[in-house]
């Protein structure tokens, strides 16, 4: 995908519907500067853009009892397209995987999990993920705290360094 250009206006935009996704279009034209329907206009060609990919809610884990976060690395005995497609299926299925990456590196792929308890990644781990063909290790880190967490993307060019 092209990166798109953003003007001023369109960054300001990224910035306030990441900080609120339920910013009504008064108050996000209000906080960027235009009139409601150059706003609305706006959003909505980024929206068919695919610059805005959906809107979400973010939830505490920590309110749903979702207090222990590990980061697996996963190595495949084999790393051909069908063996990765079969993972990526498997995986898939699993409420407990957050996020997945394929990797380049000593691990095929990085994992973060969500789970209850040690226990609960105990099993997890004994009785899911190891069992998904083609696994052929696991290593695991867990998260002590997090320190920073961001799902706002940056929006603004920065300088290289």
């Amino acid at each position: 995908m092209p990166t798109l250009s953003l003007d001023p206006i369109d960054r300001r935009i990224l910035e306030a519907v990441q900080a609120n996704g339920r910013i009504t279009n008064q108050e996000l034209a209000d906080q960027v500067g235009l009139s409601p329907s150059p706003c609305l206009r706006r959003v909505r060609q980024l929206e068919g853009e695919g610059v805005i990919a959906r809107y979400v809610a973010l939830v505490n884990p920590d309110a749903l009892g979702l207090s222990v976060t590990a980061f697996v690395r996963v190595r495949l005995d084999q790393q051909d397209d069908r063996h990765l497609d079969a993972f990526e299926a498997a995986i898939s299925q699993f409420p407990e995987v957050m996020e997945c990456y394929l990797m380049t590196g000593e691990a095929d792929y990085q994992l973060r999990i969500l789970v209850r308890s040690l226990t609960e990644f105990e099993d997890f781990l004994r009785y899911r993920l190891t069992r998904v063909a083609g696994v052929a290790n696991v290593t695991t880190s867990f998260a002590l705290r997090p320190v920073i967490y961001k799902t706002a993307l940056p929006t603004l060019d920065q300088p290289s360094i």
